[in-house]
């Protein structure tokens, strides 16, 4: 359903606290999303405090070499930092394939 929140358990945390942000694929990234996200091409996810980006990306099978634009609240994240990149309640995760043309 629209608006249903999925929980992950990305990342060690061990306290049982999940927090909520949101994730956005664009383009033909949208695939890999649960058909109902399909549409809206966001999906709120619960996610543990620690949790990095690529642990909270790797559930959805996201190829790496598509995973080209990454950004947090609309902040590029360097690709070397997405391993130890960590979010925080509410943020937005957003991430674009490459884009050809010109």
């Amino acid at each position: 359903a629209p608006g249903q929140v999925h929980r992950m358990r990305a990342g060690a945390d061990t306290t049982g606290a999940l927090m909520h942000i949101t994730l956005k694929l664009f383009a033909s990234l949208t695939d890999y999303l649960p058909p109902e996200a399909r549409y809206t091409n966001i999906l709120q996810l619960e996610v543990a405090p620690d949790a990095t980006i690529s642990q909270i990306i790797e559930p959805f099978g996201l190829p790496s070499k598509m995973v080209h634009l990454v950004l947090i609240n609309g902040s590029y994240i360097e690709p070397d930092k997405r391993l130890t990149q960590t979010l925080v309640e509410g943020d937005v995760l957003a991430i674009w394939p490459p884009i050809a043309g010109g």
